[in-house]
């Protein structure tokens, strides 16, 4: 008698002791997930669905008990397996496994995410994707026309028809086109000798070179585009919001703390970068489709915002997208924490004939 006394006091302590531990971590998932809860209401909640839990658990194992007499076997297991399912496996083991794997990847996941949408932001405060179009059509500008001066100095050099003759008037009306000038002057030619076919090419080299530069300079005024005023400061303002939080994000990640207020400013000012990115996204090349979907969706919601949601944190999970991060580990974590606490409290609470 004094030996069962003892067994089940060992047995509560056990599982007050893994009890806590998974009531902490599932009041902790509950918080971040419904902030404006106070911190004791989730507690009550997640304690309550917690003993529901280890009732069920106790249920199953007592239906199974054939030492004892138990009436409605069959019942107390159905009811067992529902109250472990929805109080347990819907409800303690997520969210166990969510706070475990939260406070680990957070610091990592916020990281990356205030990188990537600083990278994008910086792209439309350099305005990269107008400049990279503006500078392949003067380099394809200055290839055209410079085949063409080539076959220009060709023909004044040859010798079968030195000078300007048909032909190299054609080249000059054709580099004109390119040039979107009305027309080049033909200058006046006079002799064949090399000093004198220099001085001409020389000339007509000047002349198109100057032309070439004022339509680099039209192309650079058309093609710049006059939303650039507007999405160049706030891309400014939005990467310096991220720069004054990155760096606290960098140094709680060293320290190993998780502060859950610095994660949620970062979440603030990734919204704000986000919604930016989304409004100018035409002025952005994104490095992949999943990036694209993620900045352009219609319901933008940032990867930090996810992480604080045990229903996103594990919709992602299976889709893939936590792979390398030890997502599984914590998972048998949470179902080992649990089974502990359960089997602790079927051993204090056991049914024992008399």
């Amino acid at each position: 008698m004094e030996e069962n006394k003892t067994l089940k006091l060992i047995s509560v302590c056990g599982f007050a002791i893994f009890a806590a531990v998974s009531c902490w971590a599932t009041a902790e998932s509950l918080h971040l997930l419904l902030p404006s809860w106070p911190i004791f209401m989730c507690w009550a909640v997640t304690v309550g669905f917690f003993v529901i839990a280890s009732i069920g658990t106790k249920l199953i194992v007592d239906s199974f008990n054939q030492n004892i007499y138990l009436e409605k076997r069959g019942l107390r297991l159905t009811g067992g397996v529902l109250l472990t399912l929805v109080f347990w496996l819907i409800c303690s083991m997520p969210t166990n496994t969510h706070t475990f794997f939260y406070r680990t990847a957070a610091a990592d996941i916020v990281t990356q995410d205030l990188a990537l949408t600083k990278s994008y932001l910086q792209q439309l405060r350099d305005n990269v994707k107008n400049e990279v179009e503006i500078k392949e059509k003067i380099d394809n500008l200055e290839r055209e026309v410079n085949s063409n001066v080539t076959a220009l100095f060709s023909e004044i050099e040859n010798m079968a028809q030195p000078g300007f003759g048909p032909r190299a008037k054609s080249i000059l009306v054709k580099i004109a086109s390119i040039l979107q000038v009305s027309s080049i002057p033909e200058l006046s030619y006079q002799g064949v000798t090399s000093s004198q076919q220099k001085a001409l090419k020389t000339q007509y080299n000047s002349m198109i070179n100057e032309l070439l530069e004022k339509r680099k300079s039209e192309l650079r005024t058309n093609y710049t585009n006059p939303q650039e005023r507007l999405f160049k400061p706030e891309a400014t303002k939005a990467i310096e919001n991220i720069e004054n939080v990155e760096g606290h994000v960098i140094q709680m990640d060293a320290v190993g703390t998780v502060d859950h207020n610095l994660i949620a400013q970062a979440d603030v000012v990734l919204q704000k970068g986000y919604t930016t990115i989304k409004n100018y996204s035409d002025f952005i090349t994104f490095k992949s489709d999943a990036d694209k979907e993620l900045y352009t969706s219609d319901n933008l919601v940032t990867k930090t915002t996810k992480l604080l949601s045990v229903i996103d944190v594990w919709k992602d999970f299976l889709g893939g997208k936590h792979a390398g991060r030890g997502f599984i580990f914590w998972i048998v974590i949470s179902v080992l924490v649990d089974i502990a606490a359960f089997i602790f409290f079927d051993i204090a609470f056991k049914k024992r004939e008399d």
